[in-house]
């Protein structure tokens, strides 16, 4: 995914090339990158997983976070994750931002790591195909969506809370929007609340108290893709 979406790729990692398949020996041949072999022992260290070596470790340079990576225009559909801790929810939600056809993501606050090995393992590489931006504090992002205000674009802020006046199948993210997903334990913060056009709940009607902040966002998504796309969603290739 990362080679797909043109990821600057610095250095490959591969042990013994006899083993190769010919994918691998491909990127080796094609890819501008410096070629490093070390010991098989060292790529199952590296690999980090238990019962399998891999065939290429890539040093990928990291994209810059910067705010105008997003795409932005009158179909724009971005997802904020306020202060996540754990990295396997942003690698999920990344995912299903990816999935959902939002524009970008955005990770804001003091959060876990977007490049944890949990997080691009969760992600399943969408991380490489989505823009997923980090910034200190939601006021970056507010001054940012003033600027898309000023250029004729009105874009609202919506945030997501179990208290929300209003459900989510009911509200129109057809239009540009950005959602907020808050922090696991806390929710979102104040500074959010307070900059959110509209606070929408999803309906529940179990005895559980509330969603894992990844699944929450996963279905705000699908409403805001939904009503995007059509009553039903095309099922172009098939869902693990």
């Amino acid at each position: 995914m990362a080679l797909e979406h043109g990821w600057q790729i610095r250095e490959l990692l591969h042990a013994d090339s006899r083993h190769l398949s010919d994918w691998a020996r491909r990127t080796l041949d094609t890819v501008p990158a410096e070629k490093i072999a070390v010991t098989r022992e060292l790529m199952h260290e590296l690999g980090g997983k238990a019962d399998t070596v891999p065939e290429l470790l890539a040093v990928v340079a990291i994209a810059d976070d910067d705010l105008r990576r997003i795409p932005v225009g009158p179909t724009m559909y971005v997802v904020v994750f306020d202060r996540p801790t754990s990295p396997g929810n942003i690698g999920n939600l990344i995912r299903s931002a990816d999935a959902f056809g939002a524009s970008g993501v955005v990770v804001t606050g003091h959060a876990a790591d977007v490049y944890d090995p949990k997080t691009v393992r969760a992600s399943t590489g969408s991380l490489f195909a989505l823009p997923v931006v980090r910034v200190p504090t939601h006021q970056a992002v507010l001054s940012w969506v003033a600027g898309i205000r000023a250029d004729g674009i009105d874009i609202g802020i919506v945030g997501t809370d179990e208290h929300g006046d209003r459900v989510a199948a009911d509200h129109d993210f057809t239009q540009p929007t950005v959602t907020v997903i808050g922090n696991e334990t806390t929710g979102i913060s104040a500074g959010w609340r307070a900059a959110c056009d509209q606070l929408v709940r999803i309906p529940m009607v179990g005895s559980a108290s509330s969603l894992n902040a990844a699944t929450a966002a996963t279905v705000v998504l699908y409403e805001s893709a939904r009503q995007r796309i059509g009553t039903h969603l095309p099922h172009s290739r098939p869902v693990p």
